[in-house]
């Protein structure tokens, strides 16, 4: 009798999905004919009813995605139906500037569905406290900025830190070994530096993030899909991944709430976020919301990161006349150290070919594809109109591997930035953003990939095993096989 009633039901389902779909293209193309009988609408389609062109973007390399719409709609504003939206895609460094010059005058930040709803616990959503900003990563945001956390001044008293750790993880995971997995090990780092960082953690207590690597994995992959949560998908994984990761955020608020009590104070953004309280109302905010933001930090500073020293590490490894020049750099600044000194802000401020490395790299293999705004009003762009409530999106890779700004774009060239590079024209160039949102975690993020560099060059040379190793081209770049290289000891004298 079971047995039957799920067969009726299966074909209930099965006879009625077509009617569903047909149901929802009509609806759509009446939205559609209203929308396009007042505005002329940029060139485009829109793909599948309810998935849009949702799984090309997500699967088909978003970087793909866009170029191919470029050559076929046009190359400054297309239109298209990703993650559940109206979108469109602006193009070029004229699309660059026109949103960096525009925000909160034309745009407002917006996150995709599945964010929203893996940064913002059940609980939150279910209390009686007041509803958060529109934005909730806004507020993100203005944590970071106002106490100055990420400022040169702050990130300076921090550098001794940074060092410390990026030489502890070269002591347990690297010295000694014949070959690692760079990707992980990457990725143990960013986070152990976040959780210093961020959560003001002790070296002992550092396990207790790092030993969750695997469910901020799964809530970076779930940043960008489809929420849908039913058991085998992404966004199922990345909710249980973020209900883990919450879970010990909480234990460790209620612990620092205890230490703070007791008149221990750490210059960390958690203690910030505890103590501080809404100017209005004067209340201290709410442990699941302070979970929920520390959960957006530290996920924002482990996985970029890491794809960013990771990338980096295989470029240089594949080409050892630049090996050979930051090696030379780094050198310099070791020998000005005394014995067991650690490195300082100004330190950084000399890496400057061993930067230019790295930005090389974030244009060839950029750790973020893009990001979301959404139009405020009606907008006229390109003589096309983009309705208020559209979704705006951004990508690093309309510019990136244009030959008229980067010349022999897919060579590997870091010269073309500063000295000895020619300077490139304005917004072509823009892997942390621009204009007011401005990635507040740029110089972080600079400082972490330095001191991880100058710790593994002082100590090795290294050849990629396998330089044919497939790149998974998601949102946020990875190595299929982790990146395995074969160190070679390469002690500075």
């Amino acid at each position: 009798m079971d047995l039957l009633l799920l067969l009726l039901a299966v074909s209930l389902v099965t006879l009625s999905l077509p009617l569903f779909f047909l149901i929802l293209t009509y609806r759509a193309k009446s939205r559609e004919d209203v929308v396009s009988k007042n505005h002329r609408l940029p060139p485009g389609r829109y793909g599948w009813p309810v998935v849009g062109e949702t799984l090309e973007f997500l699967y088909g390399k978003p970087e793909k995605f866009v170029s191919e719409r470029m050559r076929k709609y046009s190359s400054s504003v297309f239109k298209t139906n990703i993650l559940g939206e109206r979108v469109a895609v602006l193009c070029g460094p004229d699309g660059n500037k026109f949103i960096f010059s525009n925000e909160q005058k034309l745009f407002t930040e917006w996150r995709p569905h599945s964010m929203q709803k893996l940064m913002r616990s059940y609980e939150a959503r279910a209390s009686s406290q007041p509803p958060p900003p529109p934005n909730p990563s806004e507020s993100k945001t203005k944590v970071l900025r106002q106490p100055g956390f990420l400022k040169p001044e702050a990130l300076s008293r921090f550098m001794a830190q940074m060092d410390a750790t990026a030489r502890q993880q070269m002591e347990l995971y690297w010295e000694g070994r014949k070959e690692v997995a760079v990707f992980p090990l990457a990725k143990t780092f960013t986070l152990s530096l976040a959780s210093h960082f961020f959560l003001g953690l002790a070296d002992h207590q550092l396990g207790r993030i790092t030993r969750l690597a695997g469910e901020f994995d799964d809530v970076s992959v779930g940043l960008h899909c489809i929420p849908w949560k039913i058991p085998g998908t992404v966004f199922y994984r990345a909710s249980k991944g973020a209900s883990a990761i919450r879970k010990e955020l909480l234990l460790i608020i209620k612990e620092k709430k205890a230490a703070l009590d007791r008149g221990e104070k750490t210059p960390d953004i958690l203690s910030f976020m505890i103590l501080a309280t809404d100017p209005g109302s004067g209340r201290f905010m709410p442990e699941n919301e302070i979970a929920d933001k520390m959960m957006g930090l530290l996920t924002a500073g482990y996985n970029t990161v890491a794809s960013a020293i990771t990338f980096l590490m295989k470029f240089v490894g594949e080409q050892p006349h630049i090996y050979h020049q930051i090696l030379i750099e780094q050198k310099t600044i070791a020998e000005s150290k005394g014995t067991g000194e650690f490195l300082a802000w100004e330190d950084i401020q000399k890496m400057r070919y061993s930067w230019n490395v790295a930005c090389e790299t974030l244009r060839l293999a950029p750790p973020l594809q893009g990001t979301f705004r959404e139009a405020l009003i009606d907008i006229s762009y390109g003589g096309f109109i983009i309705p208020k409530g559209w979704k705006v999106y951004w990508t690093v890779s309309t510019t990136n591997k244009d030959p008229k700004y980067f010349p022999n774009p897919e060579v590997f060239d870091p010269n073309r930035y500063g000295e000895g590079g020619s300077a490139l024209p304005p917004y072509t160039y823009v892997p942390f953003g621009g204009g007011p949102r401005l990635c507040p975690g740029k110089e972080y993020a600079r400082l972490a990939i330095m001191t991880f560099l100058h710790n593994v060059v002082r100590r090795f040379k290294w050849e990629v095993v396998d330089p044919t190793e497939e790149m998974i081209e998601d949102m946020i770049p990875t190595p299929s096989k982790g990146l395995p290289v074969r160190l070679i000891p390469q002690a500075m004298q």
